[in-house]
């Protein structure tokens, strides 16, 4: 870097409010004082070197201040962070402030040159790498001890003196986007980059993801529906069509990697490089030496961790599994008693009663879900997990275990116990449309209504003529600060999964799920716009490169279905009258089947790249400038250490 910190001045005219923190109004004012200091100071003092402001408003107590930083400030951490921008050349490079001038779109009086998202990003970790230094409390608050090295931001979230740190939304910016987006109703791509611009890459890869989905959905829609109208029980035509789900849910998703690395590529997340893992906020210990940094930082025993996993955690799961099979056969006594009541009266209302279990055990398992997703985020946040990374892992392991088993299981009885086709048919059809229907009300409608309430109130309370010109920004401030909170892609991807499952598990069965899939991710485009832009808190853009572990679970979900199809079609009577006279053959027979499908599968999955060739040269050009500038750069120091 060219430049060093001291030079970087505070100037007032340089603010722009960009990110808000809320501390508790009980505060101390020598705490208040103390922090903001902290994030004034310049780095070499142990500051963050950002601009504050506090924020006036009416109600007395409150403690809400406004975050930005000055252009300047702001070049120099995105160097800090290693964003990748576009340079002159179109290459994506590594932005450094030594050689802004080569970079596209670069002036020194261009304040947009880095998107706001990006600008509240730099702020978050500038933020969150607020460490203590000789400190060895916070001050005011004898029991919130620090230590050299220890998270500032991260501690006073623990000791609740910090209530939350949130982006401000740009409204221009958000109307513009509502309007492109999800303002009317057209037929065509979302405005992918401007999500990404003004969401960040985590997001904006979820709604690609999303919509890249439900294109690759249609073509399975139109070939199961006439497959439902007019092949009901032609099973050698279903052989056909379970084939082609299991070829097709193979190729989306490697195909899928490819669209990814294009997009993340012109993004320049594919390019960052990924920096050392913090410990998580909730992690705890006693004081010791990191092994790799030489930090001082809370240390756990592994073993204990270990023990916790597998004498309490794994226990857990395994009951509520039990727990979760044992509310599956309840729902089968209710299958028999509508049953035997529509065989005793046989009348339209009892022709509706047969689908009122389903629906029972649809509403149930969304219920439990939630249940269980609550408790398996106390369960890991118990087993404390240092790294926020290895947090999610275990989370999402636990997650998916229980809801596939809750969701599937069934489904997979009827199946393979009950040989029921037609009442795996109507299972199938009633959980996948309930389950949408109560995931659209649950996670929009309903948060939509309510936030609409809240402000219609607050608009009410806030127009007084007492209020100074700040009505804006304090209205503003006021609105975002009560919103929801939104906690990550986890639980979209999560529905997505199941979506996926309903799908491929049992296609040959029930081809019009992917239908209802079509018609269901259609309003989720518009819903989870609706509730990103209007619902909750404005999240900090999350620079990602993939969809991460959510892969890996669709890819297993596609292994699993090519077992399924192949033993539904394997014990329909037309198969099983290939064999009369030996069971053994026929099994086999079905073996061999499923084998070969998955020796396709895999061989598709290895010869379709994971990036695209012109993606590969760029990646490859990149790293061979980089170690041709790093050879120089040896030459270099040789030659002067020659003269000397």
């Amino acid at each position: 870097m060219a430049q060093s910190w001291s030079f970087l001045d505070v100037c007032e005219s340089d603010f722009r409010p960009l990110v808000v923190i809320e501390l508790a109004k009980s505060a101390k004012a020598e705490t208040v004082e103390w922090f903001t200091k902290r994030i004034v100071d310049k780095k070499a003092k142990g500051g963050a070197q950002l601009l504050v402001k506090p924020l006036l408003t009416e109600k007395e107590g409150e403690n809400i201040y406004l975050v930005g930083a000055s252009h300047l400030r702001l070049l120099l951490g995105a160097e800090t962070v290693g964003l990748v921008k576009k340079c002159s050349d179109n290459s994506m490079r590594t932005f450094t402030y030594s050689s802004r001038k080569t970079f596209k779109d670069f002036a020194d009086d261009n304040h947009d040159f880095l998107t706001m998202a990006e600008c509240q990003y730099i702020i978050k970790h500038e933020l969150e790498n607020l460490r203590a230094k000789d400190e060895k409390m916070i001050p005011g608050y004898p029991q919130a001890k620090l230590y050299p090295g220890k998270s500032i931001v991260r501690r006073l979230l623990t000791s609740g003196i910090l209530v939350q740190i949130f982006p401000l939304h740009d409204r221009e910016e958000l109307k513009k986007l509502c309007h492109s987006w999800y303002g009317r109703v057209k037929v065509g791509y979302q405005p992918l980059d401007d999500v990404r611009c003004y969401f960040g890459e985590t997001i904006a890869l979820y709604f690609a993801f999303l919509e890249y989905f439900t294109f690759a959905l249609i073509p399975m829609a139109v070939i199961g529906i006439p497959y439902y109208v007019f092949a009901w029980e032609d099973y050698d035509k279903y052989v056909m069509f379970a084939t082609f789900n299991l070829l097709w849910s193979t190729v989306i998703l490697e195909v899928w990697k490819r669209v990814c690395a294009t997009m993340t590529y012109r993004w320049g997340t594919l390019l960052m490089k990924r920096q050392f893992e913090e410990p998580r906020p909730g992690f705890h210990g006693v004081l010791g030496i990191h092994p790799v940094t030489g930090r001082e930082e809370p240390v756990y025993s592994s073993i204990k961790r270990q023990l916790r996993i597998y004498l309490v955690s794994l226990p857990f799961v395994c009951l509520c599994l039990y727990f979760s099979l044992y509310v599956m056969m309840i729902y089968f006594d209710l299958e028999e008693w509508a049953l035997d009541y529509h065989e005793e009266n046989d009348s339209n209302l009892s022709s509706l009663m047969l689908f009122v279990p389903s629906i029972i055990y649809a509403v149930v398992i969304e219920v439990m879900n939630r249940i269980y997703r609550y408790a398996a985020e106390l369960l890991t946040s118990w087993e404390n997990h240092r790294l926020e990374s290895s947090y999610q892992n275990h989370l999402i392991l636990k997650v998916l275990v229980f809801n596939f088993l809750n969701c599937f299981a069934s489904l997979f009885y009827i199946a393979f116990v009950l040989f029921d086709m037609h009442l795996l048919r109507q299972s199938l059809a009633t959980l996948l449309i309930t389950s949408q229907i109560l995931n659209q009300l649950a996670e929009s409608l309903l948060p939509y209504w309510l936030q609409k309430r809240y402000n219609k109130r607050m608009k009410k309370r806030l127009c007084s003529p007492k209020i100074d010109k700040d009505l804006s920004l304090v209205e503003q401030v006021n609105l975002e600060k009560e919103m929801g909170t939104y906690y990550g892609t986890f639980d979209d991807y999560l529905e997505l999964f199941l979506q996926f499952g309903y799908v491929s598990l049992f296609s040959c069965v029930y081809p019009l799920a992917a239908v209802f899939a079509v018609l269901n991710n259609i309003t989720e485009i518009y819903s989870d716009a609706l509730k990103m832009c209007n619902i909750y808190k404005r999240p900090f853009a999350e620079p990602t490169a993939n969809i991460g572990v959510w892969q890996l679970a669709f890819e297993t979900m596609t292994v699993i279905s090519v077992v399924t199809n192949c033993v539904l079609i394997g014990m329909s009577p037309q198969v099983s009258a290939l064999f009369p006279d030996s069971k053994m053959e026929h099994i086999l027979t079905v073996a061999l089947v499923e084998h070969l499908l998955l020796a396709i599968k895999f061989t598709i999955a290895f010869v379709i790249p994971d990036k695209p060739r012109d993606v590969q040269i760029k990646l490859a050009k990149l790293e061979f400038e980089s170690l041709e500038a790093l050879k120089r750069q040896q030459m270099k120091l040789m030659v002067e250490s020659l003269k000397e």
